[in-house]
């Protein structure tokens, strides 16, 4: 049985003090529109304004920069369908090393061409048949390149809990907070610093129905794996959560809500139509559990969402606004 590392909120402070100066502190704001479909207060944590587009670029910053400078002079690898694909891309470039990117053929072609942009070589995989670790590992073993993973890493989770740690200082008396679980980086950082500052938070990780494979591993009470699921949510397509970030997902969490595509649909038409602002499928996951109803919570309980990402294709954008 593999023995897990606590992460701290100790290791997310450090991870901010990293950070500091790269990255961008997104704001939080709220939408009267959101408050009245959900009959809460809602404070958004806008991390589709993050640079590179998404909350990733905490996690793959704040593990370059712990790595020792030989370690960083032999180029990274890592393998995602996107958003982790442009925030390694773009760390690799801000502490001058080389990157080298997996990626499935069917990702979006926005994040692929960004992706590229920011310097990183891509190397596509087919996602139905190649495990994309292993892909990675190939690269790694031939170049010597030091691999990134995508969330099972305690550099990565401590990263990515930053969004929380910013969230919960402009915003200290949350009732509850709200993620996308993909992996689970986001989640685990995040929760992590919730339940440290706010003990009596509730913390709910939200997957698409068809990408339950988080939810099916807490009811079983064990990782399970899902055959490639086929949501909408391209960034939460995962078939089997972290090695390193699902105990602490099972001791953190209140439960894991499931929203329908559809869901998913409405809630990015409703955040760009009445809050104004651009939020990908997966960032918005989130959102439509709360615009749904799908919470136990209170009628006017203060609950933080994470919008993790704003890396939307243009022409499903369009789609989407045109219902």
């Amino acid at each position: 049985m593999t023995t897990v590392a606590r992460l701290t909120i100790d290791d997310v402070r450090a991870a901010a003090q990293r950070l500091s100066g790269h990255i961008y502190r997104t704001p939080v704001i709220s939408s009267a529109a959101a408050d009245e479909a959900s009959d809460y207060r809602v404070f958004f944590k806008c991390e589709n304004l993050q640079i590179a587009g998404s909350f990733k670029i905490r996690g793959a910053l704040n593990k370059l920069r712990s790595l020792a400078p030989a370690e960083r002079a032999r180029g990274v690898v890592a393998y995602s369908s996107g958003n982790h694909a442009q925030g390694v891309a773009l760390a690799a470039r801000i502490v001058g090393t080389s990157a080298v990117i997996c990626m499935p053929t069917d990702a979006p072609k926005l994040k692929v061409e960004a992706t590229r942009g920011y310097g990183a070589e891509v190397v596509f995989y087919d996602r139905q048949k190649d495990d994309r670790a292993a892909v990675a590992r190939r690269i790694v073993g031939d170049t010597g390149r030091v691999l990134v993973p995508p969330y099972d890493d305690p550099a990565i989770m401590a990263g990515q809990g930053t969004a929380a740690l910013e969230l919960l200082e402009e915003i200290p008396s949350l009732d509850a907070l709200v993620t996308p679980v993909g992996g689970g980086g986001l989640m685990a950082g995040c929760s992590t610093v919730a339940r440290t500052l706010v003990p009596s938070i509730a913390v709910f990780g939200v997957e698409a129905d068809t990408a339950n494979d988080t939810y099916l591993s807490l009811q079983k009470g064990e990782r399970v794996t899902i055959p490639p699921p086929p949501t909408i949510a391209d960034g939460i397509r995962l078939q089997t959560p972290g090695e390193l970030t699902f105990p602490i997902l099972r001791e953190n969490l209140a439960g894991i809500v499931l929203v329908s595509d559809e869901e998913i649909v409405a809630a990015v038409r409703l955040l760009a139509l009445r809050a104004r602002i651009v939020v990908e499928p997966t960032g918005a996951v989130g959102a439509a559990a709360v615009l749904t109803g799908k919470l136990s919570l209170r009628k006017g309980a203060r609950v933080g969402v994470v919008l993790s990402g704003g890396n939307i294709d243009p022409d499903l954008l369009i789609q989407i606004l045109r219902g």
